[in-house]
């Protein structure tokens, strides 16, 4: 992802007078971090809201204050919940030769056999990952190869991941990621009377295949 640089400004508004400030088409926003006091900003609404679009939680950016450069992560959006616009951001400045530990969001690529010819249903046990590393080597998300799932019951688990080695995965290797199952066809007619009072298989929120997309 190229370089994510906002242009901002220092503000003194606070409390109600920050609702002057959305009129006018700006962003109030706040900088903060581990070495660093609490900098109130105000960017510019429509720049700012197609840019903090395209980026994750894990995405840095660049804040630009008057001059001065701050790497930072996005850590909180706040929305008008009728038009769906920002409000407020939160930005979590960044040492960009200190580990940090945050949260990367899982990106399931690829088409599983298992799904595709044999009908099975991933399902995905998790969606975040929490890493260690340093913010230049962030990754924007973590590939799942879910092709390596040929079988019904095969398993992905964290240690079938392919990432850097600048990248430290604060999880349980052995902890599941996502699983092919299956479930009782429903159009199968019962085999005999004794399976005709037999509960149905509760259905899944989740991914089913079909082989027709063959």
């Amino acid at each position: 992802m190229e370089k994510v640089v906002l242009k901002a400004t220092k503000r003194d508004v606070v409390g109600k007078q920050v609702k002057a400030m959305r009129r006018e088409g700006k962003l109030p926003a706040v900088i903060y971090g581990r070495h660093l006091e609490p900098i109130s900003i105000s960017l510019d609404a429509h720049t700012a809201g197609l840019a903090l679009a395209k980026v994750s939680a894990s995405s840095l950016v660049t804040l630009d204050v008057e001059g001065k450069e701050f790497p930072a992560l996005v850590r909180e959006r706040q929305r008008d919940y009728i038009k769906g616009n920002l409000t407020h951001v939160d930005f979590l400045a960044v040492d960009m030769n200190e580990k940090l530990r945050t949260s990367v969001g899982l990106a399931f690529v690829g088409v599983s056999p298992a799904v595709k010819d044999y009908n099975g249903i991933l399902v995905h046990n998790l969606e975040r990952l929490e890493v260690e590393c340093l913010p230049g080597d962030l990754p924007e998300r973590i590939n799942v190869d879910i092709s390596l799932l040929k079988q019904i019951g095969d398993i992905f688990r964290v240690k079938d991941l392919q990432i850097s080695d600048k990248v430290r995965i604060l999880a349980d290797e052995e902890e599941t990621i996502a699983v092919v199952t299956i479930t009782k066809d429903e159009s199968t007619p019962a085999a005999g009377a004794e399976g005709a009072g037999e509960a149905a298989a509760p259905e899944l929120s989740v991914e089913r295949g079909k082989k027709d997309e063959e």
